[in-house]
């Protein structure tokens, strides 16, 4: 889980990320409490800065959601926006 923090363009890179919407990501807690380093993930949900996301970190996740035929070098994906967190 993460919150969006920006995006990214960039005019030269590997082809995998050629058309995709490419987002920066700031992993949380449950609590909304930034842990670790910004992450770079596609955006597959039209996610927008300031939203809580769902992020896949994992290649062959990744390879799958996108629907490419062979593991391709990227690692994250997001996956879903958060509504809510209930603990209860």
């Amino acid at each position: 889980m993460g919150k969006v923090i920006g995006s990214l363009v960039s005019t030269i890179k590997h082809e995998c990320y050629n058309n995709k919407k490419i987002m920066i990501v700031s992993p949380s807690d449950k609590d909304g409490n930034k842990i670790g380093n910004s992450i770079i993930a596609i955006d597959t949900v039209r996610a927008g800065v300031g939203d809580i996301v769902l992020v896949a970190s994992e290649g062959k996740t990744a390879t799958e959601i996108l629907g490419f035929k062979e593991r391709e070098p990227l690692r994250s994906v997001i996956i879903g926006i958060v509504d809510k967190v209930d603990l209860n």
